[in-house]
């Protein structure tokens, strides 16, 4: 029981209390880049959950084969290994997706969430916590990038995933749309997400003085 709830945990805290996003602020490269619409953003996330999944797999199991002078060389093309197989899988399957991503397929390589778990975590732990670890890790990611992509192709082009929800009478606000949407949106989601933490802390804290004083 012990060892599933300590998995339940190293899920749950890529999702929120170590979002890679909201929280460690990694990988803003492809936050601010591919996220002008619901689709590429969840592609995005499908591709890096495969490639961090994948290769804390593999780190985690040949853990005891890697020397230590060269893991971090042997880590990269582990890494690139399983960022070459998302880049074709993409462009045999959604083309015309792969041509908006662009060079940012292949960049999931340099980004540090997917190398800093490797050495962080994978590399030190058994298959299966590395595996839970990149799942919860990948999917706060692909929350972060769905929720900045949903709302700046909601209110960029008023549609969600390519359709249409408001009808022809809505204004676009093509901002949302271009760079300077993908700032403004972030801010906005990480000062929501802050300002939910710190309510949970303060709640938290009233719960802990409450209960000091009923002792």
């Amino acid at each position: 029981m012990a060892r599933e709830q300590s998995s339940y945990e190293s899920f749950i805290k890529g999702l929120w209390r170590e979002n890679p996003v909201f929280v460690q602020v990694l990988g803003m490269c492809p936050m601010l880049a591919v996220t002008n619409t619901a689709l590429n953003s969840l592609v995005m996330g499908l591709a890096t959950l495969f490639v961090l999944m994948g290769s804390s797999f593999l780190v985690a199991s040949l853990k005891h084969l890697i020397p230590k002078q060269v893991r971090i060389s042997l880590y990269i093309i582990i890494i690139a290994t399983f960022v070459t197989i998302a880049d074709y899988t993409i462009l045999a399957l959604l083309p015309a997706v792969h041509k908006e991503l662009g060079a940012f397929i292949p960049l999931i390589v340099a980004n540090c969430m997917i190398l800093g778990r490797q050495e962080a975590f994978a590399s030190r732990h058994g298959v299966r916590m590395a595996v839970v670890d990149a799942a919860g890790m990948s999917a706060g990611f692909m929350f972060a990038l769905l929720a900045l992509g949903g709302v700046r192709e909601l209110l960029g082009n008023g549609s969600l995933f390519g359709v249409d929800l408001f009808g022809p009478g809505f204004e676009p606000w093509v901002i949302m749309i271009l760079p300077p949407g993908g700032f403004i949106t972030l801010g906005l989601l990480l000062l929501l997400f802050n300002w939910i933490a710190a309510r949970k802390r303060a709640f938290l804290a009233e719960v802990a003085a409450t209960e000091r004083e009923m002792l």
